[in-house]
C-alpha cells in the first residue's frame, strides 16, 4: 500500500487569497475525503491521524460527523473508515450529469440511426438505476425507457453493468443500499457473482430481458478514467421479422460497443 504522507496532500498556498478566509474544520473535512479517496481498501482511525498529522480528538469528531452525514462508512467490524457513494450520487445530480447527456446524445443518435433501435442511458443512484437520458429508434415501433424511471440494479443489463465495472468494496455498499423495485427478479447471490463476472470478462452484457418477451437487452458501461463504469449504455434489441433489412443482433453489438467507447472518451473529461 502507498505509503501515507502528509506531503501528499497538497496544502494552502500561503500566497493565496483564499487563505484569508480558513475554515479549519472544512479543511480538516476536507482532507479526510481527500484521503480516503484514493484508498480503495479504507484507512484505521490511527492511520487517519499519522497520515494528516493531526490530534487524535480532532479527527474522531471529524470523522464521527462525516460518518453521520453519510460521506463516510465504517467496515463491518468497525475498525475502517472509507468513503461512501454519497459524492458520487451528488456529483451526477446535476452539471456532471447534465453534461453527460449533452456529450451522450449526439452519440446514442447516431447509434439509434445505424442500428434502428432505441438506446438509454443510466446511472447508479441510491441503490438502483436511473435512466437519465433516451433516443427513440427511427423504426415505427421501438422499446423505450422514459429518463427519470427508476430500474432495478439487480436484474437488469443496466444494473448489472454498473455493478461488474465496480470496485469490490463499491459494490458491496451498492447492494446493501439496493431497495427492490416493483417486479424485480430474484437473482440468487452466487449466480449473480457468475453473471457479474462473465460481463466483467465480456466487457458488456448481452442477454435476453428478464421483464419484456423477445428482447435482448445489450449494455455497455461508460468507463471514467480509473477503469469503473459511470454510466450505462442500453439498447432493448428487438429483431424484425418482416421483410425490412433491419441491422442484426452482432451488428446491434458492435455498433452499441462503439458508442460506449466513444462515450467513455469524453466522460473522462465530463
Amino acid at each position: 500500500m502507498h505509503k501515507l504522507l502528509r506531503s501528499d496532500i497538497a496544502p494552502a498556498t500561503p500566497a493565496d487569497d483564499g487563505d484569508r478566509y480558513r475554515a479549519p474544520a472544512l479543511d480538516k473535512g476536507l482532507d479526510i475525503l481527500e484521503l480516503l479517496a484514493d484508498q480503495p481498501d479504507g484507512l484505521t482511525r490511527g492511520e487517519i491521524v499519522k497520515a494528516l498529522d493531526r490530534g487524535p480528538s480532532e479527527i474522531y469528531r471529524m470523522l464521527e460527523r462525516l460518518v453521520a452525514r453519510q460521506y463516510v462508512v465504517r467496515s463491518l467490524a468497525g475498525d475502517r473508515y472509507s468513503l461512501s457513494l454519497k459524492m458520487f450520487d451528488l456529483a451526477h445530480r446535476y452539471p456532471p450529469t447534465s453534461r453527460l447527456v449533452a456529450h451522450a446524445l449526439p452519440i446514442m443518435d447516431r447509434f439509434v440511426r445505424d442500428a434502428e433501435q432505441s438506446c438509454h442511458l443510466g446511472v447508479y443512484d441510491r441503490g438502483n438505476v436511473q435512466i437519465i437520458a433516451q433516443v427513440s429508434s427511427p423504426s415505427a415501433s421501438s422499446l423505450m425507457v422514459r429518463p427519470g424511471t427508476r430500474v432495478n440494479l439487480l436484474d437488469t443489463g443496466s444494473g448489472q453493468v454498473l455493478l461488474a465495472c465496480e470496485a469490490d468494496e463499491r459494490r458491496g455498499r451498492m447492494v446493501a443500499e439496493h431497495v427492490a423495485l416493483d417486479g424485480e427478479v430474484q437473482i440468487p447471490p452466487s449466480e449473480l457473482e457468475t453473471m457479474l463476472e462473465t460481463i466483467r470478462t465480456a466487457g458488456y452484457r448481452q442477454r435476453e430481458s428478464l421483464q419484456y418477451f423477445g428482447v435482448i437487452d445489450i449494455s455497455c458501461p461508460i468507463l471514467g478514467p480509473h477503469g469503473y463504469a459511470l454510466a450505462v449504455l442500453t439498447t432493448p434489441y428487438i429483431r424484425r421479422i418482416d421483410r425490412h433489412p433491419a441491422p442484426s443482433l452482432d451488428r446491434a453489438r458492435e455498433l452499441m460497443l462503439q458508442a460506449a467507447r466513444d462515450l467513455s472518451l469524453v466522460a473522462t473529461v465530463v
